[in-house]
């Protein structure tokens, strides 16, 4: 596989796992950019938040997918803001298709709400947050993927077997 599939979506939507499960079935490395960026930084996610901020992280964000982006043959587990920069979905088209995960609020609020490790919800921990943040986004999502699929109500296979699915038939 010479190019990349990025996973992108809100929080909660199942990257790092379909990743994993694409990973697995596909016979290609993943990278979990979270993880990535928690193993640069030498810190969690949420230290790098309250000690940095928001900005600072959005920078380690940017380097990793320059990096990752550039190597090619990858499942990537982007973090749910990566698409935020317009440099970053540049970096992502140029050796990559992008797989965006939806998932309903509800959804979102059951798989996430009882992490700690999610900054952007720290004491926002409820559906009209939760639905809110996501109506920001959506329009970027969209507009930035190339490949759509809704992760309610189906398992991490039947989510990978889709995605498999689509990616034979999506030509750039």
């Amino acid at each position: 596989m010479e190019n990349n599939i990025l996973l992108i979506g809100f929080m909660g939507t199942g990257k790092t796992t379909v990743s994993d499960e694409l990973s697995k079935e596909m016979g290609v490395p993943e990278v979990d950019m979270d993880a990535w960026l928690v193993e640069k930084a030498h810190m969690s996610i949420s230290d790098i938040f309250d000690k940095f901020g928001e900005e600072y992280f959005r920078d380690m964000e940017t380097e990793c997918v320059k990096e990752l982006s550039g190597q090619g043959g990858k499942i990537i587990s982007c973090g749910g803001g990566a698409v935020l920069r317009q440099q970053n979905v540049e970096y992502m088209k140029e050796k990559g298709v992008i797989v965006l995960l939806t998932a309903r609020p509800e959804t979102i609020l059951e798989r996430v709400k009882d992490s700690s490790d999610r900054p952007i919800l720290n004491g926002n921990m409820n559906l009209e947050f939760i639905s809110r943040l996501m109506e920001q986004r959506a329009e970027r999502y969209m507009e930035v993927a190339d490949i759509m699929i809704e992760t309610d109500d189906k398992s991490i296979p039947q989510i990978s077997s889709e995605i498999q699915t689509k990616l034979e038939s999506f030509k750039r």
